[in-house]
């Protein structure tokens, strides 16, 4: 293995150096550079009811005092307060749950604890940091999809402190209550981590995952305590109490240490003009992925300890790919210092990945969110991240993953080809200085509410008294429609499960369980990949990265759940198009502005992956497009839109000819710009626009949340409609394009190959609707 000794480079040297590979003279990349000053921690005296043995320990470990807030947490806990503890990126969050739950294991020998966490790698590093104590009798364990069965019955009976994540809990733990009838009666606290991952969808069903694991516990005699850790958010005692359903106060004052963040936003430079035929110019920036691969490389150069977050699977083996040639380049064998980290990985390859960036034998990773969140990455010194992951709360817990130690720390965003992404390296404003978002969960959602009263009842009967537990009214009318549809029987006792097997729910909304890829030559397993998107990434003909190899898929069977794929490396890349149809179901709320309707309300959404387009990875080169024969997908969901009269685009100059290439540039700028709105990013929503909409009879914008009865992104872009438009118009009318790019109107998702798009159409669609909402104020 190459050596590589750091060169402990501060960060303003670094982003120097990263600076430098930049053309003399040529703009710099660099659009801003935010100081984040470092701060002093608060040190408090252990408090009084803290176990001795468990001070001992932590000492052992370079632990002489906590934290004011983990202190603060951790004695609310132990007063049997449910509490949420909402700190920044390693502000020592663990130590304020582990605190109560290890002291009360180790002065209660018959206690138990769950601990819950949104990833494996969190868990397994929870273990770790547990184990490490060498406290007796505690016996900590994991308990998840990659635990073994015959090991998961010595975990039940054994285990006083079980690490998992909801998906074990609904699978396996409550539908079996009678075999953990014993750790559920002596179950004192209720671990709940990273809480501010579960929102949209995946954090109703969570909730109600919760609520039934309180009420299992309650029919066995626990009463456990609540404590939940996040990031920092808005309103995270609000966000906790509808998690949880109970009140729980937060704790947000940090008292850790913070080294300086130096944290600049990069948008890669320009490309040269190019043209098809010579005629019309086309500008189009450099990819960021491309972008990061270089920044990455000379990171690494540089003897930096680096961990860049990309948005995609994909993605994040591209940039390792590239990041490994370049460096072999450089210097032969450095490479091998650089890997891919992503979900879909077997556990071997995920813990193998783990431990080497642990060891140091890694210097850098290309990974996915994968590694968002809490997992203990010591020492490292910069984080690159590779387009706006979303939030603004998702931002900065990427960037705390650096500047463990408490040294100073250099974090970069590099811009992608994207109107939000552009809007935001231009305006520092709305990403510094600003409170994070509050996460949105709604338990009431019905496409949520109605499986997870199934779930329930399948595991006990539901009674009136367990109303109030899963929402009063709401649960009331869901009991009704599904007594109705016959899942349940209602007897004098309660309503009861009907069917012999267990209610299939699907927490994450993927579509039901994953699609293993296979190499057909060898029968290997590769990975897996979700329903969801399996449409788009294993279709046949699909080129499919894994760990650094290239695949093309051969055959998807979507019955089986399975796809072949045999090693290649085609000259082309593919990208799959779809087809949109939607019908307005009903309107929830509307404001009639005139010439303008604005509404929210329910619609059903049709969608189809049609054909694949194959391109020249030198060129970027259409070499032809190809049909597809996938079947349509079905999703009920709800949808903000807004309707214009044509005589009011007419009259702002907007001909019948460019309504459709107008309205659809100020959706797909619409949807892009969302996220500076809603805890979304434009993967949670979908969007359509038409001309003539057969449902509105008028020119129409619809964006869609991409989830079953909607995720609360709609209802948030509903509210603050005038407020998201106007950052869209704003976005579109300062590109430098003159008819459209990707950083402004173009999009990456779009089924209709970006086509018809009318820049200056679009500002003029969305002058009309900001005047006449604000005429109606």
């Amino acid at each position: 293995m190459q050596a590589v000794t750091s060169t402990a480079l501060d960060p303003a040297e670094l982003l120097h150096r990263l600076r430098a590979r930049t053309a003399r003279g040529e703009q710099s990349p660099i659009t801003h550079v935010e100081q984040v000053p470092a701060r002093d921690g608060h040190p408090v005296d252990w408090p009084s009811w803290v176990s001795p043995a468990l001070i001992e320990a932590l000492a052992g470990h370079g632990i002489e005092q906590p934290w004011s807030h983990q202190a603060a947490a951790a004695t609310l806990a132990n007063s049997g307060t449910h509490v949420v503890l909402a700190t920044g990126t390693a502000s020592g969050k663990s130590l304020g749950y582990q605190l109560p739950v290890l002291s009360r294991l180790l002065t209660d020998e018959r206690a138990t604890a769950l601990y819950i966490s949104p990833a494996k790698a969190l868990a397994a590093d929870q273990l770790r940091s547990v184990t490490r104590l060498g406290l007796d009798g505690i016996r900590p364990a994991t308990y998840d999809g990659d635990t073994p069965r015959e090991e998961r019955d010595w975990v039940r009976q054994n285990s006083r402190l079980i690490l998992t994540n909801p998906d074990m809990v609904h699978h396996s733990l409550l539908p079996s209550h009678q075999r953990w009838a014993q750790f559920l009666r002596r179950l004192s606290y209720v671990v709940i981590d990273e809480c501010h991952a579960y929102r949209g969808v995946f954090g109703s069903h969570v909730a109600h995952v919760v609520r039934r694991l309180r009420r299992a516990a309650a029919r066995y005699g626990g009463s456990p305590t609540f404590v939940l850790a996040s990031a920092t958010s808005g309103d995270p005692g609000l966000t906790a109490s509808r998690l949880v359903g109970l009140p729980v106060e937060a704790v947000t004052a940090d008292g850790s240490p913070r080294g300086g963040v130096t944290f600049a936003l990069w948008e890669p430079p320009l490309l040269p003009d190019i043209s098809d035929d010579g005629a019309d110019m086309i500008q189009v920036r450099r990819s960021a992925l491309s972008e990061t691969a270089d920044l990455l490389t000379d990171s690494v150069i540089a003897g930096t300890r680096t961990l860049a977050f990309i948005r995609s699977r994909r993605g994040a083996e591209v940039v390792a790919s590239i990041a490994r040639r370049s460096l072999n380049e450089a210097v032969p064998g450095l490479g091998s210092r650089v890997a891919a980290y992503r979900a879909g990985y077997l556990r071997d390859d995920r813990r193998a990945i783990e431990r080497s960036l642990l060891s140091g034998e890694l210097l850098a990773l290309a990974s996915t969110n994968a590694l968002e969140l809490g997992v203990d990455l010591v020492g490292l010194d910069a984080v690159l991240i590779c387009g706006y992951p979303g939030t603004r709360a998702s931002l900065w817990q990427q960037a705390g993953r650096a500047g463990r130690a408490g040294g100073e720390a250099l974090a970069v965003l590099i811009a992608r080809d994207d109107p939000l992404d552009t809007y935001l390296v231009h305006h520092p404003s709305a990403l510094f200085g600003r409170p994070v978002e509050t996460t949105v969960l709604d338990p009431s959602n019905p496409y949520v509410l109605g499986p997870q009263l199934c779930c329930a009842a399948s595991e006990a009967p539901i009674t009136l008294a367990d109303l109030p537990l899963f929402g009063g009214d709401a649960a009331q009318a869901a009991l009704d429609g599904l007594t109705a549809s016959g899942a349940l029987r209602k007897r004098p006792s309660g309503w009861y499960w009907t069917h012999r097997g267990r209610p299939e729910v699907d927490l994450r909304g993927t579509g039901g369980g994953p699609i293993q890829v296979v190499e057909e030559p060898t029968g290997r397993l590769l990975g897996t990949v979700d329903p969801e998107s399996s449409h788009s990434m294993l279709h046949a003909g699909a080129v499919y990265l894994h760990q650094g190899v290239t695949y093309v898929v051969d055959d998807l069977n979507l019955e089986d759940a399975i796809a072949l794929v045999h090693p290649e490396e085609p000259e082309w890349t593919t990208q799959a198009r779809d087809v949109i149809d939607l019908s307005v179901v009903s309107v929830r709320s509307y404001v009639d502005a005139g010439p303008v309707g604005l509404f929210l309300g329910e619609v059903d959404v049709t969608s189809q992956v049609v054909s694949y387009q194959r391109r020249r990875i030198a060129t970027g080169e259409l070499i032809d497009t190809r049909p597809l024969d996938l079947p349509a997908r079905e999703l009920r969901t709800v949808a903000v839109w807004f309707t214009v009269s044509p005589r009011a685009l007419e009259a702002a100059g907007v001909s019948p000819a460019d309504f459709p290439g107008a309205l659809h540039a100020a959706e797909h700028a619409g949807i892009g710009l969302l996220p500076l709105i809603a805890t979304c990013d434009r993967w949670d929503i979908g969007g359509l626009s038409t001309a003539n909409h057969i449902d509105t009879e008028a020119p129409t914008v619809f964006v869609y949340d991409g989830h079953p009865g909607g995720a609360g992104f709609a209802e948030r872009a509903y509210e603050a409609a005038s407020e998201w438009l106007r950052a869209t118009r704003e976005a579109i009318a300062s590109c430098v394009c003159e008819s459209g790019c990707p950083s402004c109107v173009q999009s990456p998702k779009c089924g209709n190959g970006n086509n018809p798009l009318n820049k200056p159409g679009a500002i003029r669609v969305l002058d009309v609707v900001l005047q006449s909402l604000a005429d109606n104020s």
